[in-house]
């Protein structure tokens, strides 16, 4: 007994190698720079990155605050991501168990009556037999470390989960700033053309009263009320919009389609780009869906040493001790008691048929695609980036045009409205401003949310929007 224990601790010290390769991060050339920076967004690598803010430092609407705290609490998708790293973590603990020895109880009663007529003729008798077993051990020695690298592989699905779930709270505090900024550009969309309603309202009666008068012709009604009725079909349209905008809003708060609180107007909206979008490199760092895709890749790196192991020698220690005795009241004396111990016992597979070499191949291939996948997000990042970046500068100047366009548009039709009841000008040019500040106004709005979702995107590209005031947030306890 003294030797097989000797042997069992000799083995036991020697599980140090483990076949396969060790993970190390691939090299990526990383751009020096983001492309798109320019005039208005300060590069200095020294300051803090746009997107390390937290959320609640980045959309200051305290509506908006308080709909993404509901929404981080309830909303499925990020329950559902937050029982997966439950599960994540579980799996670990399950798969490093298999590190350690199994040891087993159990007892038994069995009672047997011969056959006067079998194999063994004779008088029949009854025997009974009790046995219990305490240490019914069983431990797989992880002599080439499939094991280890399986539970390394399971730990790092484990962060891999962790980073799914951080990308999932990103998209959802975006996806829910979007979509409030929608609305409140359709709000104000919606305010403009009521107010434009009532002042051609307005217009359709004073037209018709110098029509009545005798002071003009009927040409100069039917196109007011054509603008009349233009305006109105406006509106029902975006209390369409907006009341699915709403919708999705709900939805995204974890609860059924209902009406949404509004804070701060559209023009009320603060999310100017203060500071630089910070070094290239930080963004491998900071991104979920980057990391998550590392995490991929080096699980996927370990099971190529799992599959390697299975190549090599299995080898296994078994044993057994308890008590077994025909009679109940002699199960614990000595004489009854008894031990087996087999140490080692060596497995090699033989022939297979290349089942486990096609299973190495097939790991292999897997991180091979692991790898070329975490390589195309790094690579999709930095045009995310880039994109936005350029959509913020630009989308910035298309604003000020447009603003403006509105002004001097205003201006010319306050100016074609006197010259046309001054009878100076014909009632085609009032129509043509009237319509022309009318579209400009909707289009200003839309530039303005435009310009607000620029801000949104590239906060998201720079990998913002996970970081929370509490990060268990949506732990399930």
């Amino acid at each position: 007994m003294r030797t097989s224990l000797t042997i069992l601790l000799t083995l036991s010290l020697l599980c140090g190698c483990a076949v396969g390769p060790d993970y190390q991060r691939p090299a990526y050339p990383a751009p020096e720079n983001f492309r798109g920076q320019g005039p208005g967004i300060p590069t200095r690598p020294d300051e803090v990155s746009f997107g390390d803010l937290n959320w609640f430092e980045v959309f200051k609407d305290p509506q908006l605050q308080e709909l993404i705290r509901i929404a981080l609490k309830e909303n499925y998708d990020v329950q559902i991501a937050a029982q997966r790293v439950l599960q994540a973590r579980e799996i670990v603990v399950i798969q490093r168990s298999f590190l350690f020895p199994s040891v087993n109880l159990g007892g038994q009663m069995e009672s047997i009556r011969t056959s006067e007529r079998g194999f063994t003729p004779g008088i029949p008798r009854t025997e009974r037999l009790a046995g219990l077993v305490f240490g019914d051990l069983s431990w797989e020695i992880d002599f080439f470390g499939r094991i280890r690298r399986a539970t390394e592989a399971a730990r790092a699905e484990f962060f891999a989960s962790e980073e799914n779930r951080n990308f999932v709270i990103q998209t959802l505090v975006t996806d829910l700033a979007r979509a409030y900024i929608e609305l409140r550009a359709l709000d104000q969309q919606l305010e403009i053309s009521n107010r434009t309603v009532k002042v051609r309202e307005e217009s359709l009666k004073l037209v018709k009263a110098r029509f009545d008068y005798g002071w003009d012709s009927l040409t100069p009604v039917l196109m007011t009320e054509n603008l009349v009725y233009g305006a109105r079909s406006v509106v029902p349209d975006l209390k369409r919009a907006i009341e699915q905008k709403e919708n999705q809003i709900s939805v995204l708060l974890g609860g059924n389609p209902g009406p949404i609180a509004r804070g701060k107007s559209l023009l009320e909206q603060d999310l100017t780009v203060t500071i630089p979008p910070g070094l290239t490199s930080s963004l491998l760092e900071r991104r979920p869906d980057i990391r998550f895709a590392e995490q991929t890749l080096v699980a996927a790196n370990a099971r190529i040493g799992e599959a390697k192991a299975l190549l090599f020698p299995n080898i296994r220690i078994t044993g057994a001790s308890g008590w077994e005795s025909a009679a109940l009241k002699s199960l614990f004396t000595g004489p009854a008691s008894f031990w087996d111990l087999v140490v080692p016992g060596i497995t090699q597979p033989i022939f297979q048929a290349g089942r486990l070499r096609a299973g190495v191949r097939v790991a292999e291939a897997v991180q091979q695609e692991a790898l070329l996948t975490y390589k195309k997000s790094i690579q999709q990042a930095f045009r995310e980036v880039s994109d936005s970046l350029v959509g913020v500068r630009m989308l910035k100047e298309v604003r000020l045009e447009s603003g403006k366009q509105v002004k001097a548009l205003s201006q010319q039709t306050d100016l074609a409205y006197q010259r046309y009841y001054g009878g100076v000008t014909p009632y085609l040019e009032v129509l043509d401003s009237d319509r022309q500040l009318f579209e400009s106004e909707l289009r200003l709005t839309q530039d303005r949310a435009n310009e607000l979702l620029a801000v949104i995107a590239l906060y998201r590209a720079l990998g913002g929007g996970w970081q929370t005031q509490d990060n268990s947030v949506t732990s399930q306890r």
